[in-house]
């Protein structure tokens, strides 16, 4: 059996892998229990992580409420991982009923969870590619069916520079080796650069909120 041109993944469950460990942070149920051990000796070693990850999960939410709040209907959402209700085409639909998402990850195990969920919805495409080729993910069959590039498009990149191990493929991706620089030839929206429990917080945030170690920005480009 093949699915999106390359075999369907065998899962195993011997070995952690690194979207099923996020999904058991935030609280999911698509992993297993070698998935549940890792999360927990890297929350023991970083007591921040699990508060990092949920934080990390709601900036995305707001994020995806703000842009299409502002306009935008395509969305291309690239390292997706699994789903995990709100997803972002949830979220997105809920905002505006006409808006289009194209789900991006070059794992398979990602993919075949997305398509299972997604399949036939019409409004959203999956595609199976990998971001150190932007060509590839633009080209790709799956996302042009509901991504029309010559309209303005939301592009998300959430947690997924730090799985770039090379010093230099973060650069060869976004262009840019400093976090700030990653938006260069971009205009930062307010209030920029700020951990993300600080981007436009649904809620107070508190005088001193806990350190979560995950820093995020929205930002836009003209023209």
């Amino acid at each position: 059996m093949r699915q999106h041109g390359l075999p369907v993944p065998v899962i195993d469950t011997g070995r952690p892998h690194s979207a099923r460990i996020y999904d058991y942070l935030l609280g999911g149920k698509d992993n297993y229990r070698v998935d549940q051990q890792a999360g927990d000796e890297l929350v023991a070693a970083a007591t921040q992580e699990r508060a990092g990850a949920r934080a990390n999960r709601a900036f995305l939410e707001r994020a995806v409420r703000h842009v299409v709040g502002a306009g935008l209907r395509q969305v291309l959402d690239i390292g997706t991982g699994l789903p995990h209700s709100p997803n972002v085409h949830e979220v997105a639909l809920d905002a505006a009923p006409d808006v289009r998402v194209a789900y991006v990850d070059n794992d398979p195990i990602v993919i075949a969870h997305a398509d299972a969920l997604l399949r036939g919805s019409g409004v959203v495409g999956v595609a199976l590619a990998d971001p150190r080729d932007p060509r590839a993910v633009v080209e790709h069959p799956q996302v042009r069916e509901v991504i029309d590039f010559d309209r303005p498009l939301a592009l998300l990149l959430t947690s997924v520079l730090h799985f770039l191990t090379d010093a230099q493929e973060p650069q060869q991706v976004v262009a840019h080796t400093e976090i700030e620089k990653f938006f260069e030839g971009f205009e930062l929206l307010t209030p920029g650069l700020v951990p993300v429990p600080s981007w436009r917080p649904d809620a107070p945030v508190a005088a001193r909120p806990a350190t979560v170690g995950v820093y995020g920005a929205v930002a836009r480009k003209a023209g």
